[in-house]
């Protein structure tokens, strides 16, 4: 096995494009290892709708970043207190056997003193029947990835806040993430450990799981500037816009209403790709003019408070609704 260092890169949309450039190209012939570390991120699944899935309120507030992955399975938080680790290598026929995968991970913990670690279902890892790690793979043209995290000393209530369900009534295809109780693994490993930073929890488990005593002991590929340079070729294209990120998500319907004081207003969304694919609203307010005017300029719109701000800024709100202003309606569509 070969690891292959990040260069302490805390970028998740960065992160996850070098993890996905080492599984399209194979530039060693032994399996890969790979650590990284996000920046207070959400890491969407493949399948998964971005926006049913998010505190977009939240995230938009905190500044934390979104990023959908490779692989399936649900939607995760990242910080600082968060280490991921991936295993790179062909696919020999052990795609979605993740107990081959996470057996180092598991016997490195043990040996830090989290002795009740283990893999329970699918694909947790639990302790005291608390998850501390999800893990998930993704295979394309004989290459595979099986890739985890471990919340070492997250912040657990930013989870919480981060992936809050949303209020408004949401109808989708997507794949639903399953909430299940969450810990550190930081409480259980040996004294020594319990206060380490995450790059020094990181370096351990490195250690461990090569068996050797220094970081120099650890057979490495370095990355060179031409691979790089694709790594971010590969951000461009996908982890590093919002096509990607919440474009990609399936199809979707959205209802969302409000009882002003000149009225109730009821929108209904069906989006597609992202973008406002038709527009209904509904309500007992008294507009001025043909609310299918307010209901065309709102299709192919980007369903963002920012794209929203944007094409209200042409709709005379006074005129369709009554008493109100752009931000108000805006505030009631994506609060």
């Amino acid at each position: 096995m070969i690891f292959v260092d990040n260069e302490n890169n805390y970028d998740a949309s960065v992160n996850i494009a070098l993890e996905t450039y080492l599984v399209e190209n194979k530039l060693v012939d032994e399996p890969i290892l790979l650590f990284y570390i996000n920046k207070p991120s959400i890491i969407i699944g493949r399948n998964q709708n971005t926006i049913e899935e998010v505190n977009q309120p939240y995230l938009d507030e905190h500044g934390i970043q979104v990023v959908r992955r490779m692989s399936g399975g649900g939607a995760v938080y990242h910080d600082l207190g968060n280490v991921s680790f991936c295993f790179i290598k062909d696919d020999d026929g052990s795609f979605r056997d993740f107990a081959s995968f996470t057996k180092p991970v598991i016997e490195a913990l043990h040996k830090l003193g989290a002795t009740g670690a283990e893999l329970q279902g699918r694909n947790d890892l639990l302790i005291d029947g608390k998850k501390f790690s999800g893990n998930a793979m993704y295979a394309k043209d004989g290459r595979m990835t099986a890739h985890g995290t471990i919340l070492f000393n997250s912040d657990l209530e930013e989870v919480n806040n981060a992936l809050k369900s949303r209020k408004e009534k949401i109808e989708s295809k997507g794949i639903k993430s399953i909430r299940s109780r969450v810990t550190n693994i930081a409480p259980y490993v040996k004294d020594e450990y319990k206060d380490l930073s995450i790059e020094a929890f990181r370096d351990v488990l490195l250690l461990e799981i090569f068996g050797v005593a220094s970081k120099e002991e650890v057979p490495r590929y370095q990355l060179t500037e031409e691979d790089w340079k694709k790594v971010y070729e590969i951000r461009e294209q996908r982890f590093g816009n919002w096509d990607w990120n919440y474009g990609q998500s399936p199809a979707f319907d959205i209802e969302k209403s409000k009882k002003f004081d000149f009225g109730l207003v009821d929108f209904r969304f069906n989006v597609t790709n992202g973008k406002v694919s038709s527009a209904k609203i509904y309500g007992d307010f008294f507009g001025l003019g043909d609310i299918k005017d307010v209901e065309e300029k709102l299709v192919g719109v980007k369903y963002t408070k920012e794209d929203f701000l944007t094409a209200f800024d042409a709709i005379d709100v006074n005129k369709y609704f009554g008493r109100v202003t752009k931000e108000e309606i805006i505030e009631m569509l994506f609060a």
